[in-house]
Parts: C-alpha cells; sequence; structure tokens
C-alpha cells in the first residue's frame, strides 16, 4: 500500500494487465482472452520492427564510417616505416620514436596485408596490417 492508500500498480500491469487489474476494470473473461490475444498477435510485430531499426542503423553506421576511410594502396617495391608497438622493445619511452625503418614493400597480400622486407632484400616471414605502416618519401 502507498501513503496514500492506494495500492500499488507496476507501469508493466498498466501495458499488460494482470488478474488484479481486471477485477479492477470489470472486465469478464472473454473480453480479457480477446485482448491478450490482440497483444501475444502483436509481439512479433514489434519485434520484426525492431529488428528492422537496428539494421537500418547499422547500415547507417557502417556508411559514416567508410565515408570517412581513406584506402591505402601499397606495390612492391615502396618504401614504409613500419609502427613501434608499445610492447616492443624499441618503445623506451614518451621520447622514443614512433617509427622505425625504412623498410620495403616484398609482397601485398589480401585484405590489406603486407609482407615487408629489409633493405638489404631479408623478407619477413610474417605479414603486418597495412594500417600500422606509412608511406616514406626520400
Amino acid at each position: 500500500m502507498l501513503v496514500c492508500g492506494i495500492e500499488v500498480v507496476i507501469p508493466t500491469e498498466v501495458e499488460i494487465p494482470s488478474l488484479r487489474i481486471i477485477q479492477e476494470a470489470e472486465l469478464d473473461n472473454s473480453e480479457w482472452v480477446k485482448s491478450r490475444y490482440e497483444q501475444l498477435a502483436l509481439i512479433d510485430g514489434k519485434r520484426m520492427n525492431a529488428v528492422c531499426h537496428g539494421q537500418l542503423y547499422q547500415n547507417r553506421m557502417a556508411r559514416a564510417f567508410i565515408k570517412r576511410v581513406k584506402p591505402r594502396q601499397f606495390a612492391p617495391g615502396q618504401l614504409v616505416l613500419k609502427k613501434i608497438f608499445r610492447h616492443q622493445d624499441e618503445a623506451k619511452g614518451k621520447f622514443s620514436p614512433n617509427w622505425q625503418g625504412p623498410y620495403m614493400v616484398h609482397r601485398v597480400l589480401t585484405g590489406g596485408a603486407l609482407t615487408l622486407a629489409e633493405m638489404n632484400g631479408k623478407a619477413w616471414p610474417k605479414p603486418i596490417n597495412s594500417d600500422e605502416v606509412k608511406r616514406y618519401y626520400v
């Protein structure tokens, strides 16, 4: 009971009436069953509507992201600098350089991966993501 002397009604009971709310509203059983069946029939439509809105939102966000992406094309023989990651030994603090190299692009793989080679021609066995390198201009 509330302070005012009225019994508590949860907001979900207003949307989907419980037996107590039906008795207070003085609905008979047939009307209650009919309204409950109509509400259950609407659930699938609401669910499909929510799925469609979610997909539309994801498509809008993907288009906005792809609009800002600048594709980078690399060709074998180009010179690049490789980013120094924080877990590498070369990263020794705040004032250490962020890039190392230059390296030569040995092969361009699918999906934006590159195989780098040192300047003497020795190729690295592991490919690297093209996001982690940048062009080196002489």
